[in-house]
């Protein structure tokens, strides 16, 4: 008797767990199929004008389209992207509020403030899509002897530490390239932060530092007057906006690889059919002429991926400068 009772209470438990089973897949699938029922908020960590904001504001009309329902986007700067990046962290995990993050405040910022952070980029949040990947590029005066990536080199091996390059700031995407680039080509060259990237490129011009990796948004207006010379854009192909400058990877250093890139997320847990339904609808209009037409004229190419490729994408480039940044000994300070 007491073991047919063991064995009806395992039965009942059984049946228990399925229809428990059943019923937590049925209230997911009825949420999905209702999604979305109201507007879906997009926090954009950075203020209006900016690339971030910009890409917000062409994608975000054709999403309202396909989700039949209404976009708002929400500017919240600060600290870097990182105020916006902890707002959207702790929203409820419902699907109606998403984001843009973008390499400082979801690779950078984390590593520097390694110490202390109110998000953690790989636990709190559900990767969506990539949407853009732009390369640097690197330019020097229109003076300067250096005509190319592999003269660069050589005249930091022929005097180490006499050769300086600027950033928009220390722990800027210009920073962490230069650091790499001194890694990679085992050279010395002395890095000098700027409060933002116009006064960088102003000593630039004025032959007070040696080099400046900077976005091709930044530059390429110089570049195009003749007073800056690109001698280097920094993706694995060539820009699409300066076809004619070699890249790292082809004239000097093979498989070196910079890009500065946005992608869209929620927050963690939101139920991975309406990742999927978000991820189909992003996919499908970054297919678009209309979409792909604005994009471009930004700079930069439209990269598209599956909720996956994202979240092994922000793995790898966490891991990478990581190591970058621990070698080059840089602080948030």
């Amino acid at each position: 008797m007491e073991l047919a009772a063991i064995r009806r209470s395992a039965c009942a438990g059984i049946v228990h767990f399925a229809s428990a089973l059943m019923l937590a897949t049925f209230a997911t699938a009825v949420v999905a199929q209702a999604y979305p029922s109201r507007p879906v908020r997009m926090i954009i960590p950075f203020p209006p004008g900016g690339s971030t904001d910009t890409y917000a504001r062409i994608i975000s009309p054709k999403l309202s389209e396909a989700l039949g329902q209404q976009v708002v986007i929400d500017n919240r700067p600060g600290a870097g992207g990182a105020l916006g990046a902890e707002l959207a962290a702790k929203a409820p995990a419902d699907g109606y509020t998403i984001w843009l993050g973008q390499t400082a405040n979801l690779v950078m910022g984390p590593i520097l403030r390694a110490k202390g952070g109110n998000y953690d980029p790989v636990r709190d949040f559900a990767p969506i899509t990539l949407l853009m990947k732009s390369p640097q590029v690197m330019v020097v005066s229109t003076g300067s002897p250096i005509k190319t990536a592999k003269d660069l080199i050589a005249a930091a091996k022929k005097s180490p530490g006499t050769l300086t390059f600027g950033s928009a700031g220390i722990g800027s995407s210009g920073h962490i390239n230069g650091e790499l680039f001194n890694q990679v080509a085992g050279i010395n060259i002395t890095h000098v932060p700027y409060k933002g990237g116009a006064a960088a490129i102003v000593d630039l011009m004025g032959n007070r530092i040696t080099y400046l990796a900077t976005s091709l948004a930044s530059a390429g207006q110089f570049v195009r007057d003749g007073k800056l010379r690109a001698i280097a854009t920094t993706g694995l192909k060539r820009a699409r906006v300066m076809p004619d400058v070699p890249t790292m990877a082809e004239s000097a250093l093979p498989g070196y690889e910079v890009v500065s890139w946005h992608g869209l997320l929620a927050p963690a847990k939101v139920p991975q059919t309406i990742i999927n339904r978000l991820n189909k609808d992003l996919v499908a209009l970054l297919a678009t002429q209309d979409v792909q037409k604005l994009l471009f004229a930004e700079g930069g190419e439209i990269s598209p991926s599956s909720p996956e490729e994202f979240s092994k994408f922000l793995s790898h480039e966490t891991t990478k400068w990581g190591k970058v940044i621990k070698q080059a000994g840089i602080t948030a300070d």
